[in-house]
């Protein structure tokens, strides 16, 4: 765990501006490394393991030493469909055919501490919406996040996260009635400890997702998950 000494401002940031702080990079892990962040509660671990995506243990990095939001997507010379940004709009379902999601999606903030809130495990069949960020198809990054498993529900909204392929569509319906729908670039596991925070949470020139969840192996002394997942997407024409 990141000591709360570190933290030096709250998260932030949206519609791709520049990250505010190299502190809140810090308050970002903070809220990723919890005990409680999108994983298993505290009490027993349910059976299944979640699948894990291909480029498991994704290389070391800092939010601090990470430049360039669009380092896990490729140019946008090698891809001519991706759109032009959609007005602001809040989120209402997500979508994700291939393994099967389809929920409804909250809107998160921040706590009281500046860390970053997480959907309750009592509802970890729904997603959340960091909403000081970018909305779904804003220019910007878009993040939302789930919980792998619980206790009380088994396998939760992200269960099968890490098992998405590059190539693979995310469709997120937004209130003003225009969906929009993001194609896989990537999917990448990280140690908690070297969240990729910039490449989540900072600029980004043109419309990303990234999706959140838990994985890598389970510390059954810390009843937490060792590893973030991380789905990178862009907004397809």
């Amino acid at each position: 765990m990141v000591p709360s000494s570190d933290v030096t401002t709250r998260a932030g940031g949206r519609h791709g501006k520049p990250w505010r702080a190299a502190g809140a990079a810090v308050v970002v892990t903070l809220a990723m490394i919890g005990a409680g962040m999108i994983g298993a509660s505290l009490q027993d671990r349910p059976a299944p393991r979640p699948p894990q995506p291909l480029a498991q243990a994704g290389p070391e990095v800092s939010g601090p030493t990470v430049t360039g939001s669009n380092a896990s997507a490729p140019d946008d010379g090698e891809r001519g469909d991706v759109a032009a940004g959609l007005d602001r709009a809040a989120p209402t379902t997500i979508e994700i055919p291939r393994i099967g999601v389809h929920a409804p999606v909250m809107s998160l903030g921040t706590n009281p501490d500046g860390t970053v809130q997480v959907p309750p495990l009592e509802q970890a069949d729904r997603a959340g919406w960091y909403e000081p960020g970018a909305s779904p198809g804003e220019t910007g990054n878009a993040v939302i996040v789930g919980h792998v498993d619980s206790a009380k529900l088994g396998p939760a909204v992200f269960f099968d996260l890490g098992s998405l392929v590059p190539g693979d569509t995310i469709t997120v319906q937004r209130a003003d009635g225009q969906p929009a729908t993001f194609r896989v670039d990537s999917v990448k596991s990280y140690p908690k400890t070297s969240f990729p925070t910039e490449l989540v949470y900072g600029p980004n020139d043109r419309p990303g997702l990234r999706v959140v969840t838990c994985g890598g192996q389970f510390d059954e002394a810390a009843r937490s998950y060792e590893d973030n997942v991380v789905v990178f997407a862009t907004l397809a024409a």
